[in-house]
């Protein structure tokens, strides 16, 4: 038997569907030759800002023919909204994808012709950004299904906020003609959580593989990205790719990374990629204020020539050539990834390449080179730094010792030769 609610003292509740799609509408309800058809009106739309309460009435009609003894309401909210109280006559519970749910019995008969009221109250949580609200009931007053139609409607909102997309990438050693791991990573810094709800242009980050290297393993999260958007399934050997999550959502702090394995030509120098904090079709979102943070590198250091007298690749942060370099090394956001001034020393790590999407920050060393336990080189690298400068400073001072006993000689010869 059910349990019925006064009408007046139905609760109502806010944002609904979570699925990154929308939802493909069912067909409009009709009721049985003789029965009763109930319609719900529609909704204002509405920006409520983090905080506030929405609060609107919501009219059920019977267009039918008989009347409905008895309205189950249902009302199901997106993760940013929630019901601000609890009402007598509701059950409430959690669906999929974090859905809030309110399933009410109103205690009203509905005549043909005759219309009832229910009130719908939500509140937009700290999180809100892009959100929806499902109310309503079927068209003969039972629970609705799923699907939506005359009876049952969904009012997609954006909440007034905004989320920070921001991309992290990554660098790392390699020799010519090894293979490489290098890690993106897309961020969400908030406030709102994220989920396109509208479109299928989801969150997404843009991959850029560096020049003079070739993707072998791609991640499946990943697609090759085309002129305008993705062009296939994930494969390897292509110089772009876009990546996201499963239904494009993204909670407040929630990052994902995207691991790819890099096969470094033969011929190569140092090179970088960019990776970019965007949408599947490379459009920025609206809701992102800050581009600040959008873009950041894919860095690959590689040893120099040997026959220069290269100690191998001076490292900046994680590998970096240093114009002088006694400064901090390059982050993995920095657009030149190399440090300037000083007295030519390079930079020691305190992040490496198996580190993941954010590279490790590094500071200014004298005459060390980067490299902790973590960060993993591709291969046999000549010795840098403090390893290599001893060599050579020896090698100098010899050369001029040599060089002193060689004039010597020669004066004791013309002294000789004139008595």
């Amino acid at each position: 038997m059910r349990r019925r609610l006064h009408p007046s003292a139905a609760v109502v509740a806010t944002a609904a569907i979570a699925a990154a799609l929308p939802a493909v509408a069912a067909p409009t309800a009709h009721a049985t030759e003789g029965g009763p058809a109930l319609v719900i009106s529609t909704l204002p739309s509405t920006s409520p800002k983090p905080g506030e309460v929405y609060d609107e009435p919501a009219t059920v009609t019977n267009n039918g023919t008989t009347a409905a003894d008895g309205v189950t309401f249902r009302i199901r909210l997106t993760r940013g909204l929630d019901f601000p109280e609890p009402v007598a006559g509701c059950v409430y519970s959690t669906v999929e994808n974090k859905v809030r749910q309110a399933l009410c019995e109103l205690d009203t008969v509905v005549a043909p012709g005759a219309s009832v009221t229910v009130p719908v109250r939500f509140k937009a949580l700290p999180n809100a950004l892009m959100e929806s609200v499902e109310y309503g009931t079927s068209a003969t007053g039972e629970a609705p299904g799923e699907g939506y139609d005359d009876s049952y409607r969904r009012l997609a909102l954006t909440a007034d906020s905004t989320a920070d997309l921001a991309a992290t990438g990554d660098r790392a050693k390699a020799r010519p003609g090894s293979e490489v791991t290098v890690r993106a990573t897309l961020r969400n810094d908030g406030p709102g959580w994220v989920q396109n709800q509208e479109s299928d242009d989801l969150a997404a980050l843009l991959v850029k593989i560096p020049a003079g290297t070739v993707a072998v393993d791609v991640p499946k999260e990943c697609a090759p990205f085309g002129v305008d958007g993705p062009s296939g399934p994930s494969a390897p050997g292509k110089p772009r790719y876009v990546c996201w999550s499963d239904g494009g959502t993204l909670d407040v702090g929630q990052s994902f990374s995207y691991t790819f394995v890099l096969k470094v030509d033969d011929d190569a120098r140092d090179t970088k990629g960019e990776v970019k904090a965007t949408s599947v079709y490379d459009i920025h979102p609206e809701y992102d204020k800050n581009p600040a943070n959008d873009t950041a590198y894919l860095s690959v250091d590689l040893p120099g020539d040997p026959d220069e007298g290269s100690s191998g690749g001076a490292a900046t942060g994680t590998g970096g050539a240093t114009e002088g370099g006694s400064g901090s090394g390059g982050e993995g956001n920095d657009p030149q990834g190399q440090a300037a001034g000083g007295s030519g020393t390079t930079g020691s790590t305190s992040g490496g390449a198996s580190a993941g999407g954010s590279t490790g920050n590094s500071t200014g060393g004298t005459g060390s080179s980067g490299g902790t336990g973590d960060e993993a080189v591709s291969g046999d690298l000549a010795s840098t730094g403090t390893g290599g400068t001893p060599f050579i400073a020896g090698a100098a001072a010899a050369a001029a010792a040599l060089g002193s006993l060689l004039v010597v000689a020669v004066r004791r010869r013309a002294k000789t030769a004139s008595s």
